[in-house]
């Protein structure tokens, strides 16, 4: 069977969480052992996972002893607080929090992308922010037939980017607008349910909020190209867990639609989505629970005889975040780049 390997998560009851332990079932990855770590407050309780009940206890220094991998999504605080421990106890931190991103001596690694960059971890990767995953996934492959001179992206982010809390808050504001209620706003700034508004993260001296750099500055980091120019508009929208995107695209030379197509529909990780008579194309509700980023409309932009437009769906729990993290598990492990808990005979 080969070697198996000692995992644990690190902010197991969250969203995230949740799904990576979903992840790792259905994915059959090789496990030796499972922690289900959080805070003290959901220390104590369960998680079902491959028809036993888990139980999840709260993080600790010792918590990480005997850990191979320590796959990460509590938040920067709390992986900021950890990351030393666990690397000192010899585990492999896979990150999904914004704390070491931008950090030069962290890789920061979309599969798909750039595998590479994984071999130079000091026991430290960081995931990169959902809607840089899921457009680094779809526009990559393009960049490597010709390299693209600007990025214009407008994305369309669900709720589950705040969190369990953020998509609950959604479907309770719904109910309450149908009833006639006022809807209340907790997690969000303002209500989301039959609204939008620009990405609640704050902002800098230009206007720009820290998801919309997020985007600028990971990709740039990711694709190893820092003169990339990039911008990016956030916005928020009453959708349950997969973002959108719209993506302009700018080459040096025509680069045509057709061959875009061909190039898109042969790409790891992407699923080409396009029905032209129909006027079918990448849905937020196709995208929930896929593993594939969706791609489509792609088309000529009428302003520039360089350009590409492109619209893509992908699930922010799934490939943003939980998904992403266990293929550099897997990555790791298939590259040689961990130290094997133990072998299994059989």
């Amino acid at each position: 069977m080969g070697q198996s390997y000692r995992v644990a998560i690190l902010g197991a009851t969250g969203a995230v969480g949740t799904e990576l332990l979903e992840l790792l079932d259905s994915r059959n990855f090789p496990l030796a052992d499972l922690k289900l770590l959080a805070s003290p407050r959901s220390a104590g309780s369960t998680l079902p996972f491959r028809g036993d009940m888990l139980t999840v206890e709260a993080v600790q220094a010792s918590s990480f002893k005997d850990v191979d991998i320590v796959l990460a999504s509590a938040g920067g605080s709390i992986s900021k607080a950890w990351a030393d421990t666990a690397i000192a106890a010899g585990a492999v931190m896979i990150d999904n929090s914004s704390a070491f991103r931008m950090d030069p001596s962290v890789p920061l690694v979309v599969p798909e992308v750039n595998p590479d960059a994984a071999a130079n971890h000091r026991g430290l990767i960081a995931n990169p922010n959902c809607t840089t995953i899921l457009m680094a996934v779809a526009v990559y492959p393009l960049h490597q037939v010709q390299p693209i001179q600007r990025i214009v992206a407008s994305t369309y982010q669900s709720a589950s980017g705040a969190g369990a809390r953020a998509m609950e808050e959604v479907k309770t504001q719904s109910l309450d607008i149908l009833q006639g209620k006022e809807p209340r706003p907790e997690v969000f700034p303002y209500p989301l349910a039959f609204n939008l508004f620009p990405h609640n993260s704050p902002l800098n001296e230009l206007g720009y909020c820290e998801e919309e750099l997020k985007m600028v500055n990971e990709t740039r980091k990711i694709f190893g190209t820092e003169n990339l120019r990039i911008t990016a508009t956030c916005v928020r929208v009453p959708v349950l867990r997969a973002h959108s995107e719209s993506i302009n695209l700018e080459f040096a030379r025509p680069f045509s639609v057709q061959q875009a197509r061909e190039i898109l529909s042969q790409a790891p990780g992407v699923k080409l989505v396009e029905d032209w008579q129909k006027n079918y194309f990448p849905m937020p509700i196709d995208a929930s629970g896929k593993d594939e980023v969706l791609v489509g409309r792609i088309r000529q932009d009428l302003s520039n005889p360089n350009g590409l437009e492109l619209w893509l769906c992908g699930d922010q729990i799934r490939k943003g975040a939980a998904l992403n993290a266990v293929q550099i598990a897997e990555l790791l492990i298939r590259k040689n780049l961990l130290k094997p808990a133990l072998a299994t005979n059989g």
